[in-house]
This record gives structure tokens, sequence and C-alpha cells, in this order.
């Protein structure tokens, strides 16, 4: 354990495989899955109205079979991948292009639907497609609308979280405010207010950001905090990716057992994300599925946390660690102490990555496999060919997590630099 966190505070990339806790262990209820599943389909009706892009209202990535790559790093890595290659692709994500378009969008849904229920305890709650229709009537009225307007939404975000309740949150009715940390990109900050919400830049890190926000939602009255570091309806809007998963693997014709295991590559910056796809995939496969978490060398949040028993409490800061990196939505200093309680115990590794192998993976996807995604995307992309991974027999899943929505301009720029490498 002294080694790692030695390589930690050098911002040397390193790998750590615990033995993860069985599913048995699992402390959190599968019913947040299934519920988060019913809300995301008594809403599709209403997203099908406002966000076209969606596959009738249910907001779905590919899979996607990345051979080529696959063969291009067996040579780069020196030795040969076991299993196939897959991407999940949620760069692709409608709305707003984004892992985050899952648990964030949930999240807004859900104060949406306590709100239209206090309008309309009457209307069934069921999935009846005449009582889904009726309910986004509903939303769209201007009984509910003047509702939201009295019940701001505050957030505080690297980028991709903003961006996903910035875009529903005002469709929706609600004055969303989004504080950005530092890292945040520019044209994050532009979407942003195109799409109604209103941003408020700070000059410090993550961690600061979300303080902010926290302290702003305490100040307005009747506004509604997303807890972007300890949210239980993030949380389960992201594990509503592992059901969809299950049904998409059986129709490419890949099974999940003991014999071919599951293994799955998630970018970590505060750990909702990851923390909540892993929730979800324990639960659909059980201890067939090896979970890891890929964190920036300069950033390693989750693994300091988990490593040092210390959670939330530590920060990069605390090891000499400047928090900063070209994957702006890793770019945090505390974890989720809610992903360190519930959701790290389970899982089968923690890694470290430098800046460099990820911008280099921008480049290796799109020349390979024609996949645009941003920096924090390929984080885990190189893993699977670690020293620690050599033999690993299974499925390997890399959970790209955005890039869709990077205008093209900023896209041709990152692949310059990309090419470098």
């Amino acid at each position: 354990m002294s080694e790692h966190l030695t390589h930690l505070r050098h911002a040397t990339p390193t790998s750590w495989l615990p033995k993860p806790l069985p599913l048995s262990a699992m402390r959190l209820d599968p019913a947040l899955i299934t519920d988060a599943q019913a809300r995301l389909q008594r809403f599709a009706p209403w997203l099908a109205r406002h966000f076209p892009d969606t596959d009738a209202g249910i907001i779905e990535s590919p899979l996607q079979r990345a051979a080529n790559v696959q063969e291009f790093l067996d040579v780069r890595f020196g030795h040969s991948l076991e299993g196939q290659l897959w991407l999940k692709r949620d760069d692709s994500l409608a709305v707003s292009g984004s892992i985050k378009a899952r648990g964030g969008i949930h999240e807004v849904l859900m104060a949406a639907e306590r709100l239209a229920d206090s309008l309309a305890p009457d209307l069934p709650n069921s999935p009846a497609e005449q009582d889904a229709e009726r309910f986004a009537d509903l939303l769209d009225s201007a009984e509910f609308q003047l509702a939201a307007a009295r019940r701001p939404i505050v957030v505080g975000s690297t980028g991709n979280l903003g961006l996903s309740i910035g875009t529903v949150g005002p469709a929706l009715g609600f004055p969303t405010q989004v504080h950005v940390s530092v890292d945040a990109k520019a044209w994050k900050k532009e979407l942003l207010r195109a799409k109604g919400a209103q941003v408020i830049e700070h000059s410090g890190l993550f961690s600061e950001a979300i303080a902010q926000a926290r302290t702003a939602a305490k100040e307005i009255p009747g506004a509604y905090f997303v807890d972007d570091e300890y949210s239980f309806g993030l949380l389960a809007g992201y594990a509503v990716a592992a059901l969809r998963l299950e049904k998409q693997l059986h129709e490419s014709g890949v099974e999940v057992s003991h014999e071919n295991p599951l293994h799955v590559y998630l970018p970590c910056g505060v750990g909702g994300g990851p923390g909540g796809v892993t929730f979800g995939l324990k639960h659909v496969f059980g201890d067939n599925v090896h979970c890891h978490f890929v964190e920036p060398t300069t950033s390693p949040c989750m693994f300091l946390g988990v490593l040092s028993g210390k959670g939330h409490a530590v920060s990069c800061q605390d090891y000499g660690l400047s928090g900063h990196t070209l994957a702006d939505g890793l770019a945090v200093q505390r974890p989720s102490q809610l992903i360190v309680d519930y959701v790290a115990p389970h899982v089968s590794g923690f890694h470290t990555v430098e800046d460099t192998v990820m911008l280099a993976g921008v480049d290796w996807l799109h020349a390979r496999e024609e996949v645009d995604v941003e920096v924090s995307a390929t984080a885990g992309l190189s893993i699977p060919w670690r020293e620690d991974l050599i033999g690993a027999q299974g499925t390997h899943l890399v959970w790209l997590t955005g890039g869709s929505l990077v205008p093209a301009h900023e896209r041709e720029e990152l692949l310059r630099q990309a090419q470098r490498f």
C-alpha cells in the first residue's frame, strides 16, 4: 500500500487490484435501479417531445466492437489482450452528449416528478402510454411551468454534469444555476448559457465550485441542490445503464459468466458516474463483472480516498498534487463519500494514467474506430494492457464518457494535439 501511495504522490502511473467484496455484501438497495428505470420510462413521452434525438424518449448509447484499436494496442504495448475489446458509447448519449446525461437528467426528473405529483395527485403513476402522455401534458402546462419557476435548481460542475442539468432543467421551467470550476471548457459554458442556464464561474477547482454551489442553494428560497458528491438520485440514474447493457451484450453475442467475465474500465472524477454504473453492473452480473476506476495521475482523489481510508476527508493537495488535468471532467480533488462507502469495496481495480496517454487515446480512437471523444473519455483505454492485468480473460469494455457535443474547431485542435503522441 505504501508503494502505491508513493506512486500517487509522485504522479506516477500505477495500478492497485484489491480483492473486491462479493455482491452479497452490497449495501445498496436494487430498488433504486428499478425505480429509476420506471421513472425514465414515465418521462419518455415528454423527453421525446423536447429532445427528438432520443430514441422515442429513451436516452441510451450503442455498444461498439473495437477490433481495430485492439489490434493497434496489442502491437503498441507488446502483448495481445485476452478476449475482445468493446466500447460503451456514452460519448454519444442524446441530450447532453456524455455519461452525465444518465444521472443528471434523472435527478432533474425526480424533482419534476415530485412537483408534478403534488399538482395532480390523482394522475396515475403507471407506465401506461395514455398516462405517460397525460403526464407529459402536465409538465408542459402553464400550471407546472409557473410552479417550476419558483423552484431553482443549483449544481456545481466541471462541465458535463452542468450540461445535462442545464439543458433539461430550463426545458422543464426550472431556473437553473450552474457553478463551474476553472477547468470547465469555454464552449461548455457558452452552450449552457444558450440552453437558458445561469453560469457562475469560479477561479478555483471543482471542490471549491461545488462548495460555493451548496452555499448558494441554501441562500435561495425553494432551491434544489444537486449534490455531485453525495446523491442517490444521480447514482440510480447511472445504474440504469447496466440493465440495458445486459441486453446489448446478449444481442452482440457476448455472454457474461464465471468462465467469460466482463472487465469494465470507467473514467473517475468525483466517482458518481463510475460508482453508479458499477452498482448497476454488480446488480446485473454479480461477481462475474470486474469494474476498474481510472483517474489522472495529477488528480487521483478516489484512489487516494480509498487507499488512505480517509474518503472525502482527503484532498489531492494533501499529497502535493495539483488537481489540474487535460481531462477536465476528472479534475476533482475530493471523492464522493457515498461511492467510497457503498461502491468502492466492490471495485476490482484503481488505476492512474498520464494526460499524454489519455490525449493519445483521442487519436487512437479517431484514426482506428472513427470515434471522437473528449480526453477524459479515453482514461480506461490503455488499462487492459497493464502488466497487472496480463492474462485477464473475458470481455473488456471501455466506457467512453463524453465527446459528441465538442465543437468542430475544438475537436480539430484536440486531434492536432493528440497526434503528437
